[in-house]
C-alpha cells in the first residue's frame, strides 16, 4: 500500500509541476508578444494553413497614412464643391486666415523641430530649407508668366470655337497639376506619420487647410472651362487619388530609406511658410480695417491652438 501511495503522490507532484510549467510558459510568451507589438506596432493576420493567399502584414502607419491621404483628398475636394458658390465667398475668406494659423504652425512647431531634432546635419537642412523657397518662388514665377502670356495672346481676335478649346485645355491642365501636386503631398504626409504619428496629422490637417482654397480656384476654372459641377467634382476627387499613390510610394520608400526623412520635412516646411506667407497673408492684407483684422488675428491662433491642441491629445 505504500508502494501504491508514493506512486499516487508521485504522479500528482509530477502534474502539478507540468501545469505550473505550462502557466509559466504561456506567461512568457504573453510577454514577448507584448514587448514585439511594443516595439514594432504591426497588425498581422495570420492565415488559416492550407489557404493560397500568403502571410498577410498590414503596418498601422502604412494604415495611418492611407486613411489621411484619403481623407485629405475627400474631404478638400467636397468642401471645395460646396464653397465654391458665390454665396459661401466670406466663408473663404475666414478659412484663408484660418490656414495660415495651422500651416505656420505645423511648419515651426512640430516639421522643422523634428527634422533638426533627428541628428541630421545642421547646415544641410538649412540649405535645403532655403532651396526650398527659391524653388517655390521660381515655380510661381513661372505660373504668373505663363499666365501674363496667355492673357497677351487674348489680346487677339479669336473665333469662339477655339476660345472654348482653349478654356477646355485650360481645364484639363488644371487637373494635371492637381495630381502632381497630391502625389506630392502624399508624400510628405508619408514622411511626416514616418516621423512621428502626431506630425503626420498635423501635417494632414495643414495639407488640407491650404488646399480648400486653392482647390476652389481650380473648381472655378473648370467650371468656367465648360465642365458640368458633377463631372469637376468627380475628376477632382480621381486626381485626389494620387495623394493615396504618392502616400503609399513614399512609405515604402522613405521606410527604407529614413535618412531622407528630415529633409523632405524641411522642404516641406518651406512649402507651408512660403504658400502662407507669399500667397495667403497678402490676401489678407487688402482688407486693412480694424473691422476685418480682428477676426483674422482670431483665426489665425485659432488655428495654432487647433494643431496645439491635435498634438498634444493623442
Amino acid at each position: 500500500m505504500s508502494i501504491i501511495t508514493a506512486q499516487k503522490h508521485f504522479t500528482s507532484t509530477h502534474a502539478a509541476i507540468a501545469e505550473e510549467f505550462m502557466r509559466m510558459r504561456m506567461a512568457r510568451t504573453s510577454l514577448q508578444m507584448k514587448t514585439a507589438f511594443a516595439e514594432n506596432p504591426a497588425i498581422c493576420f495570420n492565415l488559416q494553413p492550407g489557404c493560397k493567399f500568403p502571410r498577410l502584414k498590414i503596418h498601422s502607419t502604412l494604415l495611418s497614412i492611407l486613411f489621411a491621404t484619403t481623407i485629405a483628398g475627400v474631404l478638400s475636394i467636397t468642401a471645395a464643391a460646396i464653397f465654391s458658390f458665390s454665396l459661401l465667398s466670406k466663408v473663404v475668406e475666414r478659412m484663408v486666415s484660418l490656414s495660415v494659423g495651422i500651416m505656420l504652425s505645423t511648419s515651426l512647431l512640430h516639421a522643422l523641430p523634428e527634422a533638426f531634432e533627428s541628428g541630421a546635419d545642421t547646415r544641410t537642412l538649412f540649405a535645403c530649407l532655403l532651396g526650398g523657397l527659391l524653388a517655390f518662388f521660381l515655380l510661381e514665377k513661372f505660373a504668373i508668366l505663363r499666365h501674363s502670356h496667355h492673357h497677351e495672346g487674348d489680346g487677339h481676335h479669336h473665333e469662339h470655337g477655339h476660345d472654348a478649346h482653349e478654356a477646355g485645355k485650360a481645364g484639363w491642365m488644371i487637373l494635371v497639376g492637381d495630381g502632381l501636386h497630391n502625389f506630392t503631398d502624399g508624400i510628405l504626409i508619408a514622411a511626416a506619420f514616418l516621423a512621428n504619428p502626431k506630425l503626420g496629422l498635423v501635417t494632414g490637417l495643414a495639407i488640407i487647410a491650404h488646399e480648400i482654397p486653392q482647390e476652389i480656384g481650380d473648381f472655378i476654372v473648370l467650371l468656367n472651362a465648360g465642365f458640368s459641377r458633377m463631372r469637376a467634382y468627380m475628376y477632382n476627387l480621381i486626381c485626389s487619388m494620387m495623394g493615396v499613390v504618392g502616400g503609399v510610394l513614399g512609405y515604402y520608400t522613405l521606410e527604407s530609406a529614413s535618412g531622407m526623412i528630415p529633409y523632405v520635412l524641411v522642404f516641406a516646411s518651406s512649402g507651408f511658410i512660403y504658400i502662407a506667407v507669399s500667397d495667403l497673408m497678402p490676401q489678407m492684407q487688402r482688407r486693412a480695417t480694424i473691422k476685418e483684422t480682428i477676426p483674422q488675428i482670431i483665426l489665425i491662433s485659432l488655428g495654432v491652438v487647433l494643431v496645439l491642441f491635435v498634438t498634444s491629445h493623442r
